[in-house]
């Protein structure tokens, strides 16, 4: 019998604010252990939590990015579970009502756009970390870093529209995007800053009914929650082939042994018992704040790559590359207004940029040619100042020293010689002194033309006009055959 699979993903992002969600206590990644804690987010008897306002910002841009209902007016719950790194032993989030209901998901597979819903997008913090690395502890204990403690998050709940891996791996990679965009997530799954749970169940083809869901978490990439998923998927058919039942349950990924063990049995919403958190108003939201902070949201990723392809006509995979980040995206357009030259514009960012960057390990915001000169280097090309090979070591230079295109062209004396005259003087003297080459193009071999014009551009040192030589060759050899 064929199965197909349900799938349902939940996205949690830390927010790039300063301070946590209830209190003053920084952020920041990678601080020493338990150094960046206070009474509130220790969970101390008698302490009051704050809510920050810069948090609700960010969870309502995502929201609207989304295409989610605003609600006017929403609530904070508590959470109630123990375990060692919750040191209140409940967790401060939203539940009956969320601050964004609704909305949707766009995601472009096989040139065709897919709508994956959206439940909810609700506010709530992040519990601490439990450590168990090896060299840190003894093989029976486990130590507790409560920085994280009170780190605000969101979490972005799918409707079950996921119908394969590949489909959810995109999503995932789409909303990633998504938040990078927005400037409200890093999107660094390895720290933990996006991090992804899925609910996945099978059914056979053509029913309506769902099966019996399984949960996995611990799936720190985007590769990694499409093989997690391939894996759960491939192990519910089986079991259900062998007459089996799936337990509801979650588990684990284990990326080193690439499968998943189980954690635990899958908790309902009423082991948490909920109840509306007494210590916070709620949440009311200004209508004019709501217009301003929709006013402000950027193009995002999907829309910019269409945008790109129709504007400038650059192919889709060049797209796809260049809006992978809002400020590659940004790099590429300023470049193009610069050169007036896109296609050429879009060669050179994927080309030599991105190699660059990805040899030195930088970061394009902070990438030592700016787009102007960038595009004053392509009109360089594009005028016949210099030629296509000399303009990549001319980049080389604007890299390590920062100096424009012009200026180390003048410096240096690499201005293309475009003379007619003097190239077909120095075509006359290579034909000359290659007399069994010119004997074979004229027998038909036409290959050992790069070798002739080879030898041109090794006389010139790199800075004869290529097209006027292809074109002076040509010429001569077409007097020859006469």
């Amino acid at each position: 019998m064929p199965y197909e699979p349900v799938i349902g993903l939940e996205v949690h992002a830390h927010l790039l604010t300063d301070s946590k969600i209830f209190c003053r206590c920084s952020t920041k990644f990678g601080g020493v252990p338990n150094s960046q804690v206070c009474p509130i987010c220790l969970g101390m008897p008698g302490v009051l939590p704050v809510l920050n306002q810069r948090a609700v910002e960010f969870a309502l841009r995502i929201g609207l990015a989304t295409n989610c209902r605003i609600a006017k007016h929403s609530l904070f719950a508590r959470k109630n579970y123990f375990y060692p790194d919750l040191p209140k032993g409940y967790q401060i989030s939203q539940y009956e009502e969320p601050l964004c209901e609704g909305g949707f998901v766009e995601i472009e597979i096989d040139g065709k756009v897919r709508r994956i819903g959206l439940t909810r997008i609700h506010l709530e913090e992040d519990a601490g970390k439990s450590v168990h690395a090896e060299g840190y502890v003894a093989e029976d204990e486990t130590l507790i870093d409560v920085n994280r403690c009170g780190v605000p998050l969101i979490e972005i709940v799918s409707e079950p529209d996921i119908w394969s891996p590949r489909e959810a791996a995109m999503y995932v990679s789409q909303l990633r995007q998504i938040v990078q965009y927005l400037e409200i997530c890093d999107g660094n799954m390895e720290e933990g800053s996006l991090r992804c749970d899925a609910n996945v169940s099978v059914r056979p083809v053509g029913t309506m009914e769902f099966g019996v869901k399984t949960e996995l978490k611990n799936m720190n990439s985007i590769r990694g929650v499409e093989k997690a998923l391939e894996f759960e998927i491939a192990r519910q058919i089986r079991v259900l082939e062998e007459g089996g039942e799936i337990v509801q349950q979650t588990l684990l990924w284990d990326a080193d042994r690439n499968e998943a063990v189980p954690m635990r049995s899958k908790e309902y919403a009423h082991d948490y018992r909920y109840f509306p958190e007494p210590d916070l108003v709620p949440v009311e939201i200004d209508a004019n704040w709501l217009k301003n902070i929709k006013a402000s949201l950027p193009e995002l990723p999907l829309a910019r790559k269409q945008r790109l392809v129709q504007q400038y006509g650059l192919p889709v995979y060049d797209a796809e590359v260049l809006t992978d980040s809002r400020v590659l995206a940004d790099y590429f357009e300023e470049t193009a207004k610069s050169s007036g030259d896109a296609k050429s514009s879009s060669n050179w960012v994927m080309g030599e940029v991105l190699r660059v960057l990805k040899d030195s390990d930088g970061d394009i915001a902070n990438f030592a040619v700016k787009p102007a000169e960038l595009g004053a280097l392509i009109r360089l090309i594009n005028n016949g100042t210099i030629s296509g090979k000399i303009a990549k070591s001319v980049f080389e230079e604007m890299v390590q020293t920062g100096k424009p295109a012009e200026v180390i062209v003048k410096e240096k004396g690499l201005l293309q010689i475009s003379d007619s005259s003097e190239i077909q003087s120095i075509v006359a003297d290579v034909l000359k002194n290659n007399p069994s080459e010119v004997e074979k193009y004229l027998a038909g071999k036409e290959q050992v033309l790069g070798f002739l014009v080879g030898q041109v551009m090794k006389a010139t040192r790199g800075k004869a006009n290529p097209k006027l030589v292809n074109e002076i060759f040509q010429r001569e050899f077409s007097n020859l055959k006469k």
